[in-house]
């Protein structure tokens, strides 16, 4: 029976992972991409830097994970992953704050992602082996809080650093978070170590990794043509009403767009039908339940990811400047989002699971079409409206999905088709931002501000394409 601060112990580092994710992949990366790339390709630089990370984090976290599995350490099989994972954590983030141009950054960001996901795959082992059954419920509530209260750290204290100049410091407390975190892990969870190295296989596992990495790419490049061959035809059709300049920014716009909903369709199917084989057409509502996920998850990052470039247009503002401002959007999100996360819950237990994923879609959609107000009416109260409509709305998705998501799947076999749930986790960052970047760069060059315009516009529709998606999940396969 584990007591109340043993909870708290063992997501614990939840915290620190999570601070430096979020002032990493929000506020350090866009300020130094701004820094070392010309303006008119930045976006599909931040882009493309971000999927390159995820390719990376896709392949490191479940390889960690197994090897983490078998290990027969005397200090425990998941805290020597963690304490060597933030090791090098803390190297690469120095080497952030000294990187002289956008190659160097790269190459340090993708040794980042690297060696934070040396300690993520592990990490999600600690409640599986630590936690009794009936408990886990109680500390998964601990390990959801823990990853929503950096939103409101990085929000509060390290963007502002950042905007004030003082891009070292920020780093620094960034790096103090993780190594405090990770010691107090290490010194406080208790792991026995495994009497003899278990034979669980390693190769089987990874290759349905590779498979679902696969579907991934696959439903990008499905989708890639198929926004082109949509994009070219609907800019035939406007060129003798619109012209040709408008008829090609209509193009590349819809375009964008069609190619990111196709990749997401495309992509989650090809995955699921590579790791589970015909099981994803017999549990078709599954699959769908997976394309729901990572329809608002590609929506919600990539507004997160492009927040600064959009903010620095927006207001005509440094990226100083904009880093702060989007710190205080992060941070309303952070606020509303554990508002709302808490009852989730009993909302879905009253409304209905899939009701209330579906609202929280429409409600997102809401907050992601307002944002487009700020190109003309740049003023901090709407990005403090903003920021509480997409927190809301992300707390109760987050709640209502998942617990949606356990009912779909055969009880015997959860951990196995749970598992395809990170095609969302990574596929939203490569599809949102993949896209989004070139597109946004393409448009913008046209006219200013367009290709922000189409982008977060393509966004809000994806959160609506999330609630549309659920009539794929039938209500009778929700026990």
């Amino acid at each position: 029976m584990k007591r109340w601060y043993d909870h708290i112990s063992i997501n614990l580092f939840w915290l620190g992972l999570n601070i430096r994710n979020t002032a990493v992949g929000s506020i350090f990366m866009p300020y130094l991409v701004n820094a070392f790339v010309p303006e008119a390709i930045k976006n599909t630089a931040l882009g493309g830097m971000r999927t390159a990370g995820l390719v990376i984090a896709m392949l490191v976290q479940p390889a960690m994970g197994l090897l983490s599995d078998r290990s027969a350490s005397r200090f425990g099989r998941r805290r020597p992953f963690i304490f060597v994972g933030v090791l090098f954590d803390l190297l690469f983030l120095a080497a952030i704050g000294l990187a002289g141009n956008y190659w160097v950054l790269l190459v340090v960001m993708l040794l980042q992602q690297f060696s934070a996901n040396v300690s993520h795959g592990p990490l999600q082992g600690l409640i599986p082996d630590l936690v009794p059954e009936d408990q886990r419920g109680v500390s998964s509530a601990v390990k959801a809080i823990f990853e929503l209260i950096p939103l409101i750290l990085v929000g509060f204290a390290i963007a502002p650093l950042v905007g004030s100049g003082h891009l070292g410091w920020a780093i620094t407390a960034t790096a103090a978070g993780l190594f405090i975190t990770m010691l107090l892990t290490v010194w406080l969870v208790k792991e026995e170590p495994l009497k003899e190295k278990p034979g669980t296989p390693f190769w089987p596992p990874m290759l349905r990794v590779v498979g679902m990495l696969g579907g991934i790419l696959a439903g990008a490049a499905a989708g890639l043509l198929g926004g082109g061959l949509v994009g070219g035809l609907g800019g035939l059709i406007a060129w003798p009403l619109l012209g040709k300049e408008t008829a090609l920014s209509v193009g590349i716009g819809l375009g964008g767009g069609i190619a990111m909903i196709v990749a997401v369709v495309i992509g989650v199917w090809a995955g699921a039908l590579a790791t589970l084989g015909e099981d994803a057409r017999k549990r078709s509502s599954f699959t769908w339940w997976v394309v729901n996920r990572l329809l608002f998850l590609a929506a919600i990052t990539s507004i997160q990811g492009f927040a600064a470039f959009f903010l620095m247009y927006a207001f005509h503002i440094s990226s100083e400047e904009a880093a702060s401002m989007t710190g205080n959007l992060i941070m309303m999100v952070g606020v509303f989002t554990i508002i709302s996360a808490l009852p989730g819950g009993w909302l879905a237990d009253r409304f209905g699971q899939k009701r209330m994923v579906g609202f929280s879609g429409i409600l997102a959609a809401v907050g992601g079409f307002l944002l487009l107000a700020l190109i003309w009416m740049p003023n901090m109260p709407l990005i403090y409206l903003i920021g509480a409509i997409l927190g809301l709305a992300t707390g109760l998705f987050m709640t209502t999905n998942w617990a949606l998501g356990t009912k779909l799947v055969p009880p015997q076999e959860a951990g196995r088709y749970l598992g395809v749930s990170n095609l969302a986790g990574a596929g939203a960052g490569m599809i949102g931002a993949g896209i989004g970047g070139p597109v946004a760069d393409a448009l913008n060059a046209r006219l200013p501000g367009l290709g922000y315009f189409a982008i977060f516009a393509a966004y809000a529709v994806l959160f609506l394409l999330s609630a549309v998606s659920l009539r794929g999940i039938r209500e009778a396969t929700i026990s």
